[in-house]
């Protein structure tokens, strides 16, 4: 019986985009598509992935006009019910319950996902989504490595839906208003920007094998990585601090700041990436820096991104933000608002947001906040528009955090094409431009 699952569950991942199509019918169009939403373009929900982030987000889609979570699928029983019970509480129906996204994939009453799994599977998922004829909402980073973000657009592209990566300070209007100020010129031209993230986690410690607790589904929780006994420290959170599923802070948190960064100088990709760090705090199972400094070489800028995961003192009063330094001035920009500084440091502009922001919360640090992508995201299919952090914005925000890592990993400044992102050269580096996968488990467009 158990072999006969894992049979079914890999047959169904590498045939899941003919399983859904067949499903939707051979007619389908973006048009068609439209009509299935149903009166007044009621758009329905279904969220993937709910122990912590998920949940909270499963409550700010529901909370939507016209807006309708239907369900709500994790690899944990109780992860899953916390979603529900999200839902319930945010005064909603309850949705269904389903372990296996794929399964609820072939329903043609979901038109679209919210993903807030594991990175290893956020780029896999949105591919199988994509190809399912479902718009993608994609927590950050994009993908697990820049190979799985270029198949990201591909699948976005070729199936025509509309996906946007949560860097949802993309959507904040005061943000907005700030980083359209620094593009007129209020402070000059920009050489410089410094971004950063702080926090004060403590350690892992060194798992031990145990079995796998009743109520997960581990094989499915691995997905398309490569096989490991389960361990005690790694699910529900720390997954993230081992290379094997997560990506660090750099993307964890990094790929935020480095978004707004890459907005305000306008700059797709950089010419080299250096970076030093390393994991200093504890003795510990966690693999990637807890420490770390990225510099990013542009044309006519340098980039620099600090990470300081257990050691939370603030800059500039902020546990995290991005500060633009110009010919004729300096912007701050951190909880939603800015200030604009002339080159003296006297306060030229000064404007801040009401929202009460916990920068460190890893279920949302504002829930207004969130729901303005979140709405920007529902809205796009609406009008079949373009999102505010369409998957090319999430790729190129998501890949600059990446190739701070693989120059983390090498040792050694990795220089890169500015035309379009790709390392340079450097055989070494290439080899973590993508990863190995399970057999049969390996995504394409």
């Amino acid at each position: 019986m158990k072999n006969s699952r894992r049979r079914f569950i890999k047959n169904i991942a590498g045939s899941s985009a003919a399983i859904v199509l067949g499903g939707l019918g051979a007619g389908f169009t973006p048009k068609s598509y439209r009509k299935i939403m149903g009166a007044n373009d009621r758009i329905k929900v279904a969220v993937i992935g709910a122990n912590g982030r998920g949940s909270g987000m499963a409550a700010t889609f529901a909370n939507q006009a016209n807006t309708e979570v239907i369900y709500v699928c994790d690899v944990e029983e109780k992860a899953r019910q916390k979603g529900i019970n999200a839902v319930v509480k945010a005064g909603k129906d309850a949705p269904k319950g389903e372990n296996d996204f794929r399964k609820m994939l072939v329903d043609k009453n979901v038109d679209a996902t919210y993903i807030a799994t594991p990175d290893h599977w956020h780029a896999p998922a949105t591919i199988i989504c994509c190809a399912a004829g479902k718009h993608v909402y994609c927590e950050k980073p994009l993908s697990h490595n820049p190979h799985e973000g270029e198949l990201s657009i591909a699948a976005a592209r070729k199936y025509d839906r509309i996906v946007q990566m949560g860097s949802q300070r993309r959507s904040w209007k005061l943000l907005t208003e700030g980083i359209n100020e620094l593009k007129g010129g209020a402070i000059g031209k920009v050489h410089l920007v410094k971004t950063w993230y702080t926090n004060s986690r403590k350690s892992i410690g060194i798992g031990k094998q145990v079995p796998v607790p009743a109520g997960l589904d581990y094989d499915l929780w691995q997905g398309p990585a490569p096989r490991l006994p389960y361990k005690d420290n790694v699910i529900p959170y720390n997954w993230h601090w081992f290379w094997h599923w997560g990506t660090g802070e750099a993307l964890n948190n990094g790929t935020h700041e480095i978004d707004v960064a890459r907005w305000g100088l306008g700059i797709d990709y950089p010419l080299r990436v250096n970076s030093t760090g390393g994991r200093y705090f504890f003795k510990d199972d966690w693999q990637p820096p807890d420490t770390q400094l990225i510099t990013f070489d542009c044309a006519d800028a340098t980039v620099l991104w600090e990470g300081r995961s257990c050691s939370p003192y603030k800059v500039e009063g902020l546990d995290r933000g991005v500060l633009f330094y110009g010919e004729k001035g300096t912007m701050l920009t951190g909880h939603d608002g800015y200030t604009i500084y002339d080159e003296k440091g006297t306060v030229l502009k000064d404007i801040k947001s009401n929202a009460v922001i916990d920068a460190r919360n890893t279920s949302s640090p504002n829930e207004d906040l969130d729901g303005v992508h979140v709405a920007n995201f529902l809205e796009s299919i609406r009008l079949s528009k373009r999102p505010n952090a369409d998957v090319e914005i999430g790729f190129k925000s998501t890949l600059w955090v990446q190739l701070g890592n693989i120059a983390q990993r090498v040792g050694h400044t990795v220089n890169i094409d500015g035309s379009n992102g790709h390392i340079v050269g450097d055989n070494e580096a290439m080899k973590l431009w993508t990863r190995s996968y399970e057999p049969g488990w390996e995504p394409n467009v």
